[in-house]
């Protein structure tokens, strides 16, 4: 039987599970925890813009624009190079970002938390294969987490399979062409209960893309999204986007693709094209998403420190808000 958490319960647990989730990922993907910006220089090239159509939170300094951060998904890989990190060692933050365009619900907010991370591969890595392989070490480091989780708590009830379900966007679309790519992935989910769709952002034979993504970041072709079934809210949940990063053809191919060919002058984009930057893989992982998984939590305000609209509050009156 499912134990109601209190406040002070939960804000307790909720330490435990990042300490052991953080761990988890520190040794099986060597990553070493590092600080990170809250904004960047508009002019860097470093925003994450995400589908392309959400507009960032900024302000001027001294005649210079910033913006604060959707995501750190370009800045990880600079940081990486400009601090000499070895082969197949990688950094990971505690990242807080805004996203005000969020549509809000019970797992979004427009306050982002997760876990985000890069490693220095080879080119050679650059393979489904190696995909697959980071993929199952971040789905065991969450299996662990809530494995030490449970033997101490053992009223915490969420079950996931050994190992996680592989299927791409066109094997998906193939599988239900009459449904939207969300319907696809509830269901796949729903039956699979752990899933990593491979391929997003390109277009499918249907002429349109499983989902967009930004083209400046990850290969299209070599990236995904790990979703689980998160038995609480009776749903799909996306926990990680992640993937093998744009090598100096793949920058030029997708954004001649999204007509964004103008941000070629960025200085980052211009490293990526002149091979001044490594080889990496990343993603971002939701803290809010692992712990209402864990905890078995209904909504996110249930497990995030964050601002909400008068009409959300309405509906959360039976909640308790951190």
């Amino acid at each position: 039987m499912k134990k109601e958490l209190s406040y002070l319960e939960t804000i307790k647990m909720i330490a435990e599970v990042k300490k052991h989730f953080e761990s988890q990922l520190e040794k099986r993907l060597a990553l070493t925890k590092v600080g990170c910006p809250l904004f960047v220089k508009t002019s860097s090239g470093l925003q994450d813009g995400l589908t392309g159509v959400e507009k960032s939170v900024g302000f001027i300094k001294t005649d210079e624009e910033f913006e604060i951060v959707h995501s750190l998904a370009k800045w990880k890989r600079e940081a990486l190079g400009k601090y000499d990190f070895p082969m197949h060692t990688g950094l990971y933050t505690d990242m807080k970002a805004i996203r005000k365009d969020e549509v809000v619900d019970d797992i979004h907010s427009m306050y982002v938390e997760q876990w985000d991370w890069e490693k220095v591969i080879t080119k050679e890595d650059r393979s489904i294969d190696y995909l697959k392989e980071t993929v199952r070490s971040i789905y065991k480091a969450l299996r662990q987490t809530i494995i030490v989780m449970k033997q101490k708590y053992p009223f915490i009830a969420v079950n996931l399979p050994k190992t996680i379900f592989f299927i791409t966007s066109q094997e998906l679309e193939d599988l239900y062409p009459d449904k939207t790519s969300k319907e696809r992935e509830d269901l796949i989910t729903r039956e699979k209960k752990a899933v990593f769709i491979i391929g997003i952002g390109d277009k499918l034979k249907s002429g349109k893309p499983h989902d967009l993504r930004s083209p400046d970041y990850d290969d299209w072709s070599l990236d995904g999204d790990l979703l689980v079934y998160d038995k609480t809210i009776d749903k799909a949940i996306e926990l990680s986007s992640m993937g093998i990063r744009v090598d100096e053809k793949s920058i030029l191919s997708q954004l001649e693709k999204s007509d964004a060919l103008d941000k070629i002058s960025f200085p980052y984009h211009q490293k990526i094209i002149q091979k001044q930057l490594p080889y990496t893989i990343g993603g971002g992982i939701g803290q809010s998403r692992v712990l209402m998984l864990i905890l078995g939590k209904r909504h996110i305000a249930e497990v995030q420190a964050s601002s909400w609209e008068t009409s959300t509050l309405e509906t959360l009156k039976d909640y308790q808000i951190l």
